[in-house]
């Protein structure tokens, strides 16, 4: 496979900005003289953990939260960004213990996703957390998220409810699904 040379950066700059993200346009010239200009969000440098918790009764556990996005509460997997300093281990751990009531002794990483590459740089980092023990840390959510218990088993019918719609979700779940299989 040809090696492609990477567009030439013409210029970046501020197209907006709220109190949480800002927008790039970036003027890039192709190698073969092409230019056009993209939008993405500014890189922030923070990348997220996204973990799917198994716990010794053999069910996976999920979070209910409401999504300003959707504007509708959805079930998904905890998650959460990377503090700096810290690991994506350790702010699984953390996110875990914030978020379901539970820490992890054993984090396994499934693989490092990106969301939407052609707007957003951060990276997300899947695991499969198994050996839970109790623990609760004070998280930074408005309200208590609903914790939900799915008997792992039958954790292939999640891909058709209506409320695990999440792409990260799904992907999370598939891989863990496969790994789980490989054991």
């Amino acid at each position: 496979m040809k090696k492609r040379t990477l567009p030439h950066i013409l210029e970046t700059r501020v197209a907006a900005k709220s109190r949480l993200f800002t927008i790039e346009a970036q003027d890039l010239e192709f190698s073969n003289g092409e230019t056009r200009t993209y939008e993405r969000m500014k890189p922030s440098g923070r990348h997220a953990v996204m973990m799917v918790p198994i716990t010794d009764a053999g069910d996976i556990l999920l979070v209910r939260e409401y999504a300003a996005g959707t504007e509708r509460y959805e079930l998904g997997f905890p998650k959460g960004l990377i503090d700096l300093g810290e690991t994506a281990e350790q702010a699984a751990n953390r996110e875990l213990k914030e978020e379901i009531g539970f820490g992890a002794k054993n984090l396994i990483p499934l693989k490092e996703v990106v969301l939407a590459p052609s707007y957003f740089s951060s990276k997300m980092t899947l695991f499969v957390v198994k050996d839970l023990y109790v623990e609760k840390l004070e998280g930074d959510e408005p309200e208590p998220l609903e914790v939900v218990r799915w008997p792992l088993v039958q954790a292939e019918e999640l891909l058709t409810h209506l409320d695990f719609c999440e792409a990260r979700s799904i992907t999370a779940l598939l891989l863990a699904l496969r790994f789980l299989d490989n054991q």
